[in-house]
């Protein structure tokens, strides 16, 4: 997704977070489990979060199974949650009020099996 379809679905899981999830799920902040008040800049977290917001309306809305809400808690917002508030997640280099992004792991080759790269201009 990108442009207005990608801004549309992001405005959605941030009002499902922010009005759902987090008054709900949301613990208290700690050194043990850390959470960042910018957690829309944290691509990692999006995923996770979209993930778990698809799988909330599928398993709680209408025409789910009775078991469809504990099964939800049991199979994403549990693990989904540890894994983003674990002290070494997502959030690690962040703050309470304090958003700092994680360096990404460094890459040699972006496609190394694809055709090698164009030689430079004027080469």
């Amino acid at each position: 997704m990108d442009g207005p379809e990608y801004a549309q679905n992001l405005r959605q899981l941030t009002l499902w977070t922010h009005h759902v999830l987090l008054p709900v799920y949301g613990r208290e902040v700690t050194s043990n489990a850390p959470w960042c008040s910018r957690w829309w800049e944290h691509p990692e977290v999006v995923a996770q979060m979209h993930g778990l917001w698809l799988a909330w309306g599928e398993l709680t809305g209408p025409g789910s199974g009775m078991c469809g809400p504990a099964n939800w808690h049991r199979d994403y917002l549990i693990p989904v949650m540890g894994a983003l508030r674990d002290p070494n997640g997502p959030f690690a280099a962040c703050k309470p009020g304090a958003h700092r992004a994680m360096e990404k792991p460094p890459v040699d080759a972006v496609d190394p099996f694809g055709p090698p790269p164009p030689p430079p201009p004027g080469a």
